[in-house]
């Protein structure tokens, strides 16, 4: 069932992850299960909790050394108080732990569409100053590990808006 909520009660309901709202550049790194690296790219994402639409609205900008680039958009729906994702990309949640007594620690947890064999649950650690946070994704298919991404980010800009529509 999905809830209507609007970004203001998200934020309530998620006060970690409210903290990620803005503009975030990092870099991407994938390994493969012997810990290979095989990928490697750079990032902008953008968080948003906008006033209408969706609560929650990410869009990550992905950029590789030789000149390719990626977009793609995310905008999620609130299911029993989490933030959900059903599109042609992939189906899952995200959610803070509440758990993390230091209240650093979202995790996600989702599946590639069309894949069912195929899940991926991240941890997302943010600092305590909000400047950074690192996370890592455990790729699993039919049940073994297959890769992991490890991904580092610092903080650009609480202004997701002036970000908003531009390339990377």
């Amino acid at each position: 069932m999905t809830d209507s909520i609007t970004s203001t009660e998200l934020k309530k309901i998620m006060p970690l992850l409210a903290r990620h709202e803005g503009v975030w550049e990092g870099v991407y790194r994938y390994y493969d299960a012997e810990g290979n690296k095989t990928d490697e790219h750079a990032s902008r994402l953008l968080c948003r909790f906008p006033e209408t639409g969706p609560a929650y609205h990410q869009t990550n900008f992905y950029r590789w050394a030789d000149g390719r680039s990626e977009i793609r958009d995310f905008p999620a729906n609130i299911v029993n108080g989490r933030i959900a994702w059903d599109n042609e990309l992939i189906n899952g949640w995200a959610s803070d732990v509440p758990l993390d007594d230091f209240k650093r620690t979202t995790m996600l947890n989702w599946t590639r569409t069309g894949e069912p064999d195929l899940y991926l649950y991240e941890m997302i650690q943010l600092s305590d100053d909000g400047q950074s946070r690192s996370r890592t994704w455990q790729w699993f298919k039919k049940d073994r590990l297959f890769q992991r991404t490890l991904i580092d980010e610092k903080f650009i800009s609480a202004d997701w808006k002036s970000y908003d529509g531009k390339t990377f």
